[in-house]
């Protein structure tokens, strides 16, 4: 912590980084704002009390930042782009035309970037559709007119696309990825009531349900610093040349692959692929066929998230997303021939080839006790209701993984701004 505060101290009195804080606190007060402006139409004092009884509904507005239980403009939140993405990664491994732009560096990045927003038009729409219908079956909202579910579902997407836009700025000419940090930063608004809401619930209870609620909120934090930065470091030597009467080459140096490569990523995949049959069951209750009301009665049960069906389609998803995006943003191919291009092998293996495979076969099993961990920070809740027998939980390991995971990166990249400029001054 004293590390944490010690860098963003000394960056302060950078004027390049100081400008960078300031325009992200910015951005921040701005979609705060944002957050408490309302739909119109809606009953928030109902709607308040459905996410009271809910906490499928309540970790839903702990994401969303608190938009979900205000119903504001920006209600949808993140949760089209981030669907919009996973659509997009999983194109980009099946056509081939898409997996020829992403290797076209940054242009092809730009450009599936571009077709991630464009797709989460429609899914904006199709989800703001979804919501008006749960919310009309639970008399949230009356029925309203064609011109006025047009300017509903308008409301909602233009809210989705205004938060895509901050993310974007956030990206260019602030502190961090701008998407994660607008989920920081909603999570972070958010977490004060849920914590407030998680302590109320001890008190009918016994004093070791709260000391036991407290270590494992301490321990979560503890371990996520531990997993984000604990590394393998594979040795990579580089042979020597003799170039006239000067010797070139002969040092080591060290690829730390780390345990946990994908990030935050996983998680916020699998919750927003987790949360879909729930809510479609919600949305298809209302239905007036009795094979299709059933059929809903029994998604709605089966993800009820303290259900053990719930939890274990969680944490393999979870699993299965952190392979899947560390397949993404690490390639063993690309990375041994990076090694060979400057001379580099890693000693006993042979360079190509066989270096890429031995960096795949490290990489395949450091990746799964990150992944388990991951997976059991997402079903954290249930396991604290059954360990301090409280009935729900109002905040849970998913996100304090985020917050903590958020604040690490963002105090890596201070830290290499300052030494960046260090080199400039240096330069000059």
């Amino acid at each position: 912590m004293n590390k944490i505060l010690g860098v963003f101290a000394r960056a302060v009195k950078i004027p390049e980084i100081r400008k960078k804080l300031l325009f992200t606190l910015f951005v921040f007060v701005i979609f705060r704002f944002a957050a408490h402006i309302p739909v119109p139409g809606v009953n928030i004092e109902a709607l308040r009390k459905l996410f009271s009884q809910s906490q499928l509904l309540g970790l839903l507005d702990i994401f969303s930042g608190g938009t979900l239980a205000n119903f504001s403009i920006l209600a949808l939140g993140l949760n089209p782009y981030i669907n919009a993405s996973i659509v997009m990664n999983l194109l980009t491994m099946v056509i081939p035309s898409l997996e020829e732009l992403q290797k076209e560096g940054e242009y092809g990045r730009e450009k599936i970037n571009q077709y991630t927003r464009l797709a989460a038009i429609p899914l904006a729409v199709l989800q703001s559709l979804g919501m008006y219908a749960l919310l009309k079956n639970q008399q949230i909202i009356l029925k309203l007119p064609w011109l006025n579910l047009i300017s509903f579902v308008v409301t909602m997407v233009t809210g989705t696309i205004f938060l895509m836009w901050l993310g974007e700025l956030l990206s260019e000419n602030g502190i961090g990825n701008g998407i994660s940090m607008i989920i920081f930063a909603g999570i972070v608004g958010r977490f004060p009531v849920a914590l407030g809401q998680s302590l109320s619930l001890f008190e009918a209870e016994s004093l070791f349900s709260f000391l036991v609620f407290l270590v494992m909120a301490l321990a979560v934090v503890f371990f996520v610093v531990l997993v984000n930065e604990t590394s393998v470091k594979v040795k990579i030597a580089y042979a020597r040349r003799i170039s006239g009467r000067r010797m070139y080459g002969g040092q080591s140096t060290h690829l730390p692959l780390k345990l946990n490569q994908a990030g935050v990523i996983p998680i916020i995949f699998a919750i927003s692929i987790v949360l879909l049959p729930s809510m479609m069951g919600s949305f298809l209750s209302g239905v007036k066929n009795p094979t299709v009301a059933r059929l809903a009665e029994i998604m709605v049960q089966a993800f009820r998230p303290n259900s053990w069906f719930y939890n274990l389609v969680y944490i393999s998803l979870v699993i299965g997303f952190t392979y899947f995006y560390t397949a993404i943003v690490f390639d063993p191919n690309k990375i041994a021939d990076e090694i060979k291009k400057y001379g580099g092998f890693i000693p006993g293996i042979r360079p190509g080839s066989p270096t890429a495979a031995y960096l795949s076969g490290i990489l395949t099993r450091i990746t799964l006790p990150g992944a388990v961990f991951l997976g059991l920070i997402a079903i954290l809740p249930s396991i604290a209701q059954a360990i301090t027998r409280v009935g729900s939980m109002s905040i849970g390991g998913t996100g304090i993984l985020i917050v903590v995971s958020v604040v690490l990166e963002t105090t890596k990249q201070l830290e290499a701004m300052m030494v960046m400029r260090s080199y400039d001054g240096f330069l000059k």
